[in-house]
């Protein structure tokens, strides 16, 4: 690129090939079309009865690990993650030794980013509540499905998509940017990001602040 200037290994393929378009696409349509048709409801409120009892609550609504180590410290890891690859991608600009980031860590801070912009205003648009708001769940509101007319309430929900969950599922970016790059590592960040997003589900549904299905979405 620059007189001198030898690329890495890494990246001298410069550009991805191309996705199965039928299975990256045709699947999350499939499975989103399969949640849509046949709500889990019945699952949903089993799983969630596992961790709740009427005398305590749910179980793990103030534990501190599930609360400040994979809540909230957590959270402030990604948000770092992604402003780690902003001034990565800042740097590019200024240091000519790492032009050949600028693709990979704009792809990551763009794909982080939508993640994060798209699942905020469908909490607001959507009004679903968590478990713990449910009159079943010690609450006072009243369960309605996802695609049904929310009862009034002057406390709309803000619960679905799960957004905690979101926050580890959005690292699956990492595996398309080593995909041609570091296969190995790729896996290995594909598998990560999706043992993250699973553990970040599971605790909040201990908490009682998600159902499976708003992990899913």
């Amino acid at each position: 690129v620059y007189p001198g200037f030898v690329m890495p290994k890494a990246a001298a393929k410069r550009y991805s090939r191309p996705l199965n378009i039928w299975f990256c696409l045709g699947l999350p349509l499939t499975l989103l079309i399969l949640l849509l048709a046949f709500p889990p409801k019945a699952l949903d409120f089993a799983i969630s009865h596992m961790f709740y009892s009427q005398e305590l609550g749910f179980a793990g609504k103030h534990n501190f690990w599930l609360e400040r180590v994979l809540h909230d410290g957590a959270k402030q890891a990604v948000y770092l993650l992604e402003t780690l690859a902003l001034i990565g991608f800042i740097g590019t600009f200024l240091r000519k030794s790492w032009l050949w980031l600028r693709l990979p860590l704009g792809y990551l801070v763009l794909a982080i980013g939508i993640s994060y912009v798209v699942v905020t205003p469908l909490k607001v648009v959507t009004g679903v509540h968590c478990p713990w708001d449910l009159t079943e769940f010690g609450g006072t509101e009243t369960y309605s499905p996802l695609l049904s007319k929310r009862v009034p309430t002057s406390h709309p929900g803000k619960c679905w998509p799960a957004g905690h969950a979101s926050g580890g599922f959005t690292l699956f970016a990492l595996y398309f940017v080593l995909r041609d790059r570091r296969p190995r590592l790729a896996v290995a960040a594909l598998t990560f990001a999706f043992a993250l997003g699973t553990l970040f589900s599971v605790g909040r549904i201990m908490q009682g602040a998600h159902f499976l299905s708003h992990n899913l979405w």
